[in-house]
């Protein structure tokens, strides 16, 4: 049974302990003796404080021991451990919970998940009959007898099926012949996401003009999200490039302005067919004459 008082001579052995907990420290980072742990019978750990910037409420511990009947303390170990008040780094994350968008670098690889609930089986190719099946002999056939069927010597079991007639290059056509592809939960999150981000309840969207809706900019996405979602093509927006909601809007809306045509002057007019008279007056003091304008001529001074 493990014994709560620690051993005389084990907990009399401060010196043994410090000199060993300074051998593994740096010069002048071991403190004050703080207090001898039983841990056994005839084990006793010396704790002293770390003087280790950056290691606020940690200590060295020195675990000492001697042997049965022994009189000699030999020393176990030294480590350095936490206290209780001891500065330690976060509580470790796993990656996959670390991670936020905009994380991904160049060369960056993320894996997915087998049970991934964004994704769902896609095509894979399995129902492809095997070579040499029945199935695969009656294709055979019936391709041998049409025009583009490339007809090789031998019975219509052994002639090769085109590739253009295949369930996988249909598929491929298609683009469906993936491992896996979008489930029903990936895609409202998806679309959670975007709603959320170029939405119709953000900031810009309640000010601006209009929606996209009825943008010029906006280019509608394909499938089942075209009917919500676009991608915004207006170099100017704050949104170019980006999945926006129908029900978003800028003042880049490309109907939120009509820019005016400048007012163009009208052509100057130069009357040559008036000449205005001038009258000539003596000047009030005398001497010369000087030329009256319209006005004094009638009578306006």
């Amino acid at each position: 049974m493990r014994s709560r008082t620690p051993d005389r001579l084990c907990a009399e052995a401060v010196d043994l302990a410090r000199a060993a907990a300074e051998e593994t420290a740096l010069p002048g980072m071991v403190g004050e003796h703080l207090e001898a742990v039983a841990d056994g019978d005839r084990v006793v750990t010396h704790l002293f404080a770390c003087n280790e910037p950056g290691y606020r409420g940690w200590r060295w511990a020195v675990t000492v021991a001697r042997a049965s009947r022994a009189k000699v303390v030999t020393l176990d170990e030294t480590v350095l451990l936490p206290g209780p008040d001891a500065l330690l780094a976060p509580e470790w994350v796993p990656w996959s919970e670390r991670l936020r968008p905009g994380d991904m670098g160049p060369g960056d690889l993320l894996p997915t998940e087998a049970d991934d609930l964004r994704l769902e089986p896609g095509y894979t190719g399995e129902d492809v009959p095997p070579p040499n099946s029945p199935v695969a002999e009656g294709m055979a056939a019936d391709v041998a007898d049409s025009e583009e069927a490339d007809v090789v010597p031998g019975s219509p079991a052994v002639q090769p099926a085109p590739a253009r007639g295949g369930i996988a290059d249909v598929a491929e056509e298609l683009g469906m012949r993936r491992a896996r592809v979008l489930s029903r939960y990936g895609l409202h999150a998806a679309a959670d996401r975007w709603e959320e981000a170029f939405g119709a309840k953000t900031p810009m969207a309640q000010a601006a003009p209009a929606t996209c809706m009825t943008c010029g900019f906006l280019t509608p996405l394909t499938g089942s999200l075209r009917q919500a979602f676009g991608v915004c093509a207006n170099e100017f927006a704050p949104a170019d490039g980006r999945v926006v909601s129908l029900s978003y809007g800028c003042g880049a809306h490309s109907e939120a302005a009509v820019m005016p045509k400048p007012p163009r002057p009208a052509p100057p007019v130069v009357d040559e067919t008036v000449v205005e008279p001038l009258a000539l007056r003596p000047e009030r003091d005398g001497g010369s004459v000087e030329e009256a304008g319209p006005a004094e001529e009638l009578g306006h001074s």
